[in-house]
């Protein structure tokens, strides 16, 4: 899967800091353990002020991104060759597919959140995140945050497969968290934080929901200004593949499983694998916001039910 040729980035989309890539490795303080810690409470959307003061004090932020998407970052074939690039323009891809379909089908109005690419460490509005703590989304301030080094770790550690689309899931999915904040939802994961019915599980399986929503839409619906092109060429059964190996790479189970040897489902916060990929495909496949009401769903196993 690649861009379609001649989009152009927004330099003004993203604020950042850092080279071509952004980095290598994540330099891991406290080893795995307190990377699977991170994980399960921040992993692609948590709020980091609960639990960062354990890895981080409030003095350690060093360096703030600079205003604007990274000068290497002009073109499609840019975002097909580096990460950070292939970041600003899958957030672009976002705005066009939710500024079209959010109003369309909910009556609300889309408002692109901010965007950061940091690296090492950088002040949220919900408090100071390290490089360990991977990519996520900030209500406070209304921003996605990422640290693409953490891309080849959820490959090195994770297990995921590499390929693009894996990479774009985790964007989506954290557009996801700020469609649920426009739309009013994102408080009930702090209501109800923990278990396999929680909303903090329901919360994290509608991300994916809406995730699937973006990659139903984003090689059909023509960019701006992309002479009637979409963003993404034609998705393939690969594509999705990647996709769904993202998301099963980040299971509670898969997780717990590999820091513990068993699974815990009281102590789950975004899901199991399956049910990760399964409400992936809900929005894939129907491209529709009604189809992701994980709170009103019977069975978190059976998108299709409720």
């Amino acid at each position: 899967m690649t861009f379609s040729e001649g989009m152009q980035i927004d330099p003004n989309r993203a604020s950042s800091g850092g080279g071509p890539g952004m980095g290598g490795k994540l330099a891991l303080g406290g080893g795995a353990g307190g990377l699977i810690v991170l994980v399960l409470t921040l992993l692609l959307g948590g709020d980091p002020g609960s639990v960062l003061g354990q890895f981080t004090g409030a003095q350690d932020v060093q360096s703030q991104p600079t205003a604007g998407t990274p000068e290497h970052c002009k073109t499609a074939a840019d975002a097909n060759r580096y990460v950070d690039c292939r970041v600003v323009l899958t957030a672009q891809s976002l705005d066009a597919v939710w500024s079209a379909e959010l109003p369309k089908q909910t009556g609300v109005e889309y408002v692109e959140p901010k965007l950061v690419l940091f690296s090492g460490a950088v002040s949220t509005g919900c408090g100071n995140a390290t490089s360990a703590v991977g990519p996520f989304y900030c209500p406070a301030d209304q921003t996605a945050y990422f640290d693409v080094s953490f891309f080849q770790e959820l490959v090195d550690r994770f297990g995921s497969s590499g390929g693009p689309l894996a990479q774009e899931y985790v964007v989506a999915h954290e557009f996801g968290h700020h469609i649920q904040t426009l739309l009013g939802d994102i408080g009930r994961a702090q209501r109800d934080p923990r278990g396999p019915e929680s909303g903090a599980v329901r919360t994290e399986l509608q991300a994916d929901c809406y995730a699937g929503i973006w990659a139903h839409f984003a090689d059909k619906m023509p960019a701006p200004g992309g002479d009637g092109r979409p963003f993404l060429e034609k998705l393939t059964d690969a594509d999705i593949r990647d996709a769904l190996s993202a998301a099963s790479a980040v299971g509670d189970d898969r997780i717990q499983r590999a820091a513990q040897g068993r699974v815990n489902p009281e102590a789950w916060t975004h899901g199991s694998s399956e049910q990760r990929q399964k409400w992936f495909l809900a929005g894939y496949q129907t491209g529709q916001v009604q189809a992701c009401d994980t709170y009103s769903a019977r069975d978190l196993n059976n998108p299709a039910a409720h």
